[in-house]
């Protein structure tokens, strides 16, 4: 049987349950993974409510007769693959059913306040006596150690704090200058993909201990981490980098310019490349200046080779420089919205957005994963699930539960 015709291998972590006591968007981010990779993700919410992003609207993911449901397009980013089981953690009954569940699983991940656990006995400490192979991590603002640990922490907040946004946003000398987040919640999101990656090493370990162990995720943490090569400008110099607008802090020219009809992103990395582009752009003699000739020097003069690189691009059509760039081996690109991302025809080649069967709404939208792989790829099996949608299914099956216990569990409490 040839490579091509052989079927796909089952999903990496089919077989892998996860307990998911997660809201908003760091934590679901990270369930999120690890279900399109196979796990099963038991999503516990609060009856009658859910997760908070259910309702962080508008938009709303719209049924066949085009009317808003109940499902927000922010919580639909997030929960996809999960099943969801409504349950009052605060009840003594519903406290010792997610024990339960906690006791049939592989991974429990939660973000609740750190120590805001123990008194359901859901904390670590509590049920890793219950069972010794759970994987528990714990996303938090600040980790569960530290001066900070017992603060709320939210990505914008931490993205001020962990530097990201001293190095954002346009140079303070320049019209607006300043302080700028970034477009989405990427502290949070990154604290998400750095979960995924322990809760996976810790699951890989446990092959080898049979135990499993607590894992401590901290937003502020992973903001601080995945500064990168900002980090090392500041620790090798003793200098911190300040915001630069679109303009790279180590690369030149690696910035947008305004070509004369829109703006484009020239990106070059190597002394190869800029010599390639001043041949593009008709100015030849600056790959010679000795000013310029290497990208240690073209750091150095800054200031004297963009504003003549900005005059000279602005006399060129956007799309002329694009092709005639692309030809030459110099990377640049267009500044394209979301309505142009989706319809690029590499983004169309590589299936970034898919609709699902979805039980209100008739289909529901997604963006796909990024995860490409070639023998036991990403599944997509269900979008995210209306609140309780598979309370009866989870509890019956796993614990043996009546449809009357079922209810009691998850009616809301006045």
């Amino acid at each position: 049987m040839s490579a091509q015709s052989t079927p796909p291998r089952p999903a990496p972590l089919t077989g892998i349950r996860v307990l998911d006591l997660t809201r908003v968007l760091a934590g679901p981010w990270c369930t999120q993974n690890l279900a399109d990779l196979g796990a099963e993700v038991v999503k516990i919410e609060r009856p009658g409510a859910g997760d908070d992003t259910r309702a962080w609207g508008p938009p709303y993911l719209k049924d066949q007769d085009g009317n808003a449901t109940s499902e927000a397009a922010y919580y639909l980013s997030a929960n996809r693959n999960k099943l969801s089981v409504t349950v009052d953690i605060a009840t003594p009954r519903g406290a010792q059913v997610v024990r339960e569940l906690a006791g049939q699983s592989d991974i429990l991940v939660e973000n609740f306040k750190v120590g805001g656990l123990k008194k359901y006995g859901l904390d670590y400490e509590t049920l890793r006596e219950i069972n010794p192979r759970l994987i528990y991590c714990s996303v938090t603002g600040f980790g569960q150690t530290g001066p900070y640990a017992s603060r709320p922490g939210y990505d914008f907040m931490i993205q001020g704090m962990g530097g990201l946004m001293s190095i954002t946003g346009e140079r303070d000398d320049l019209p607006g200058g300043g302080p700028q987040k970034a477009g989405v919640a990427v502290a949070d999101l990154m604290t998400g993909m750095y979960s995924t990656m322990g809760i996976l090493a810790a699951l890989i370990e446990r092959d080898k201990s049979g135990l499993g162990q607590h894992v401590d995720m901290a937003l502020l943490d992973c903001q601080v981490a995945m500064l990168a090569n900002q980090n090392l400008n500041y620790m090798t110099s003793g200098k911190a980098p300040r915001r630069a607008g679109n303009a790279h802090q180590n690369l030149v020219p690696y910035q947008v310019f305004a070509a004369a009809d829109g703006h484009l992103i020239v990106a070059v990395g190597n002394d190869s490349q800029f010599r390639n582009y001043c041949r593009v752009i008709g100015m030849n003699g600056l790959a010679d200046d000795p000013r310029f000739a290497t990208n240690p020097q073209r750091v150095i003069n800054r200031e004297a080779l963009v504003p003549m690189l900005v005059e000279r691009m602005k006399a060129g059509a956007r799309d002329t420089w694009l092709a005639e760039l692309e030809a030459a081996g110099v990377p640049a690109g267009p500044i394209n919205t979301l309505e142009q991302v989706y319809q690029d025809p590499q983004v169309q080649a590589r299936a970034m957005r898919l609709e699902l069967p979805h039980p209100t709404a008739g289909v529901a939208p997604i963006a796909a994963s990024p995860l490409k792989l070639s023998g036991s790829p990403v599944r997509y099996e269900r979008p995210a699930p209306t609140l309780g949608q598979h309370t009866r299914q989870v509890l019956s099956e796993r614990l043996g539960l009546s449809d009357a216990q079922i209810e009691a569990l998850s009616r809301p409490e006045n």
